[in-house]
């Protein structure tokens, strides 16, 4: 190994599935050498790290939003309120939600690849 230009051996244990995906993401970039491919994106392959700072900021604020509503339904059977205006918030809490939880599945897709 001394006359070889890469005399250090590097190993490098993986599951199944992880070399299944290895495989296949060498079969995409059109690699066939196992070394050549873990080599090439060990030294220029690059890891996305996400700040999701603002994400949990709106998590926190979608949990006030839902302590809020609690409130104004309490108030509501309490004193009472026009039944359409609590379904007016309701549906728009829910609405407010269903795309909080989109955009929430997309950035746990992208932090999965």
């Amino acid at each position: 190994m001394e006359n070889r230009k890469r005399n250090v051996h590097l190993h490098v244990m993986v599951t199944p599935d992880e070399l299944a995906a290895i495989h296949e993401r060498m079969a995409e970039a059109g690699i066939s050498n196992a070394g050549a491919y873990v080599r090439k994106m060990a030294l220029n392959g690059y890891i996305l790290h996400i700040d999701l700072t603002p994400v949990k900021e709106l998590i926190s604020l979608q949990r006030r939003c839902s302590n809020n509503l609690n409130q104004v339904a309490i108030h509501a059977h309490t004193y009472g309120v026009y039944p359409e205006e609590i379904d007016g918030l309701k549906r728009d809490y829910e609405k407010l939600w269903g795309e909080v939880s989109k955009v929430l599945r997309e950035l746990s897709e992208l932090v999965a690849k």
